[in-house]
């Protein structure tokens, strides 16, 4: 069993893998139009990929973890650095990498996409397609509130 972690705002908390935010606006790994719920192997690294998405002094007050089991049995992909594109981790992210989560969901083959951090490569986010079959057998164990420190915004 492996415990991934995701920092949102409550009022998306009832059904934090639902992959409605990646569906509405896309991310590096995915398309608009495309369901992903995008999650971390820590939940140090969760905040920070939620971090980096919040402008400066603006944290917004109503922010929880969901921290969520994924049973081993549960299939996934790893995709390693050397399997990635050139320039991978550039900001601005490339629509070739939006294409390779699309392409994750569209054939369906696992559950879960491990993918390095662009913030972190040595550490993983967790793709996670909620309309995969196994996708019933990952778990929200808890959805806690979460405040960053207000040293992040000194």
């Amino acid at each position: 069993m492996t415990r991934v972690y995701r920092i949102l705002r409550k009022p998306y908390s009832k059904r934090p893998l639902d992959g409605e935010g990646a569906y509405r606006f896309g991310g590096r790994w995915s398309s608009a139009g495309t369901r992903l719920a995008y999650t971390a192997e820590h939940l140090s690294l969760a905040m920070i990929e939620y971090f980096i998405h919040v402008e400066a002094g603006e944290a917004p007050r109503d922010l929880v973890v969901a921290t969520v089991e994924v049973p081993d049995a549960v299939s996934r992909i790893a995709l390693t650095e050397r399997q990635l594109p050139r320039g991978w981790r550039r900001n601005p992210a490339t629509p070739e990498l939006a294409a390779v989560g699309d392409g994750f969901v569209r054939e369906g083959k696992a559950a879960v996409l491990t993918v390095p951090s662009a913030l972190a490569p040595a550490e993983c986010n967790w793709l996670i397609n909620p309309q995969h079959p196994e996708f019933a057998r990952i778990r929200v164990v808890s959805v806690e509130t979460f405040e960053y420190d207000s040293r992040f915004f000194g």
